[in-house]
């Protein structure tokens, strides 16, 4: 089984891309984030045409999350238990943000059923700015909810994969200075990542990718990608029991090359049956 995440940064703009690359690289299931589009919107033609079903939720032009899968598509879930909210104004309403959805595929497989979360973690924005301990409540609440499903079932395959935001070593950005007093490399946000571990999931990209500055992410300006000055925040955490079935892992850094590109490159794990 070959699974695999993708910040596509709008899938409108980018279906072509998405769906050639699906075919050519024999994905069976993948998790997207930022298709910044509603619903309605969301290209599900595109990726009917080439036998892939849809799970998608997108309430607006921001943020909006999707699996598609070859394998099948069941018990899609919108959100994470106690997944928080967000507002500019802290004394709105906080409205649930497209930022988690989830899918079982695979159930007809020999390898399967899989249990596939494509999350897009909140940037943070500034250290100071609410959106920060918005984050790092939206990351403490995922693992509270990710640790009880492993309570209730110790053999559950389970892959939360996407955008975490989150470089959890100094290695994984290009310049540790750079980022001195910003967010993505701050201890709370380090430890709020880590903390999935004790909760019994691994990383499982680091496992076959360790090799220090690998990254899945180029900011458009400033020649970042020519210059290699990226960024690792692109990962998969894996339930010990599927964690015991993956065989490989590899970041596509071509797929950041050519025009149209996302400023996110895929990263692909494999489970073996």
């Amino acid at each position: 089984m070959r699974l695999a995440t993708w910040n596509v940064n709008s899938i409108r703009a980018r279906i072509d891309r998405v769906t050639d690359w699906l075919i050519r690289n024999d994905i069976d299931a993948l998790c997207m984030q930022e298709t910044k589009c509603k619903d309605e919107q969301f290209p599900f033609d595109a990726f009917e045409a080439i036998g892939y079903e849809v799970a998608h939720v997108g309430y607006n032009q921001w943020n909006g999350v999707a699996v598609v899968s070859r394998i099948g598509i069941e018990d899609m879930e919108e959100h994470f238990p106690a997944q928080p909210g967000f507002a500019k104004d802290p004394n709105a309403e906080q409205p649930v943000e497209a930022r988690a959805v989830s899918a079982v595929v695979g159930a007809m497989e020999p390898s399967g059923p899989v249990t596939l979360w494509s999350l897009y973690i909140p940037n943070g924005r500034e250290i100071t700015d609410r959106h920060y301990t918005y984050k790092l409540e939206w990351l403490q609440n995922l693992q509270k909810a990710s640790a009880e499903w492993l309570q209730e079932d110790p053999d559950a395959q389970i892959m939360m994969a996407g955008d975490w935001n989150v470089a959890p070593l100094d290695t994984d950005v290009w310049d540790r200075e750079f980022f001195e007093g910003r967010t993505h490399v701050t201890d709370p946000e380090r430890e709020a990542f880590n903390s999935f571990v004790e909760a019994g999931y691994q990383e499982i990209t680091r496992k076959f990718l360790p090799d220090p500055h690998t990254y899945t992410y180029w900011d458009y300006q400033q020649l970042r990608f020519p210059k290699n000055e990226g960024m690792r925040i692109d990962f998969a955490y894996l339930s010990p029991a599927l964690a015991e079935r993956a065989t490989d892992a590899h970041i596509d850094r071509d797929e950041r090359k050519g025009p149209g590109a996302s400023d996110h490159v895929p990263v692909i794990v494999e489970i073996a049956d």
